[in-house]
């Protein structure tokens, strides 16, 4: 019953951010995007996506778990970086701290899957022009870890 409760309040959280005007973010880019596909890693134009949060990220837990103000803990959907003390823990860290330490991020959640089994917002992740989920796996900082289900195709991320 807890859990239930705790999760009514996260989407009614989330329905608030978004309705306060972060639904879409244009940035006068001229390049498409679709996350679900992966076919770039540029900002969406707003006809092409929606965010579903934004929020000034505080706090870099690793280099696939982040804190945002007004969303709580994210866990960058689709991929898995190192734990601590294992080998790129600290350079995945760094790399996502760089992005999205005390910068507003923008946050696709995932619609087949909002939380995961530790009740974090799985999203895909966009800080400055930059899809970091996508980014991470591309620079080697990540593994692909697909989880159905999930609207986001992981292995597609990769092949851009």
């Amino acid at each position: 019953m807890k859990r239930t409760a705790l999760i009514i309040v996260l989407l009614i959280i989330t329905s608030i951010v978004g309705i306060s005007g972060c639904t879409s973010h244009n940035n006068n880019h001229n390049q498409s995007h679709n996350p679900r596909t992966g076919s770039n890693n540029t900002l969406p134009t707003s006809n092409s996506v929606n965010y579903e949060a934004n929020g000034y990220c505080y706090h870099v837990i690793d280099g696939d778990t982040i804190d945002v103000q007004g969303v709580g803990r994210i866990r960058f959907v689709g991929v898995n970086a190192p734990e601590r003390g294992q080998p790129g823990y600290q350079e995945a860290k760094d790399f996502v701290t760089s992005l999205c330490l005390g910068k507003t991020v923008y946050l696709d959640i995932d619609d087949k899957k909002h939380y995961d089994k530790y009740g974090r917002v799985l999203a895909v992740v966009y800080a400055g022009n930059t899809n970091v989920n996508a980014e991470l796996l591309k620079r080697g900082l990540a593994k692909v870890m697909y989880i159905p289900p999930s609207e986001f195709n992981p292995y597609l991320w990769q092949a851009n």
